[in-house]
């Protein structure tokens, strides 16, 4: 992702690469060694997280305090995407003036890490009622020949209602359309989502390990040696 189509949303130098933050907090090291390690930690933000997606547990880099670790189910479309179906709601772009509004629905449901910009990595399309913003779906990572379906978020309150169904097929029907294998990530232990997206034609390849990391708090550490040495 970071060194493909799409190094120019990166920053950083042939040991580590971190995607623009208002695109989100993703970054990659180009090996375990310790000067990879040490240029990954240095692209942690003072005042936020680096998310670290590998296909094995990644070492905590020095200098950096474990958040979280988790595991994802990384699934890929088999065939043709699913077909529009009757009935269905209108799926209209979302640009810059839906911003707001994706922000707003991002915070709510949690699709995953959302920036600034995250609207801006590509096509985005969401379901409007009375000109609120029920749902929305698009996609994220690029990789040669395929494209991740992402953001897939809908109000609690409008769930139910197979919109998320409806909007991940369209996000498919304009990847194949462009020639992309759609691929996605759930985490692992999310059975509902899985069973979603195994209806709609994803299989899954492997699972990938997340590891969130933030700076250590130097002052916190300082404090607590100088009090255990009391």
């Amino acid at each position: 992702m970071l060194t493909g189509r799409q190094a120019h949303l990166a920053t950083g130098d042939a040991r580590a690469v971190r995607i623009d933050r208002g695109y989100g907090p993703f970054g990659a090291a180009a090996d375990r060694g310790a000067a990879a390690q040490a240029a990954l930690a240095a692209l942690v933000p003072d005042d936020g997280e680096l998310w670290i997606v590998e296909g094995e547990p990644w070492p905590l880099p020095p200098g950096t305090r474990e958040v979280k670790r988790a595991v994802l189910a990384q699934m890929v479309a088999e065939g043709p995407p699913p077909a529009l179906r009757a009935g269905a709601p209108a799926m209209v772009p979302l640009s810059d003036a839906d911003a707001p509004d994706m922000a707003a629905l991002a915070t709510h449901a949690k699709p995953g890490p959302w920036g600034p910009a995250t609207h801006r990595y590509g096509p985005f399309f969401g379901v409007r009622e009375d000109g609120r913003l029920l749902a929305m779906a698009g996609q994220r990572m690029l990789m040669p020949g395929m494209a991740e379906v992402s953001g897939v978020a809908t109000w609690a309150d409008c769930r139910g209602r197979g919109l998320a169904r409806a909007l991940i097929g369209h996000v498919m029907r304009a990847m194949a359309a462009r020639g992309e294998t759609p691929f996605l990530h759930s985490y692992a232990d999310n059975a509902g989502a899985i069973a979603l997206y195994e209806t709609l034609g994803f299989r899954i390849r492997r699972q990938v390990h997340v590891l969130v990391i933030a700076r250590l708090d130097t002052r916190a550490e300082f404090a607590s040696v100088a009090k255990a040495g009391a």
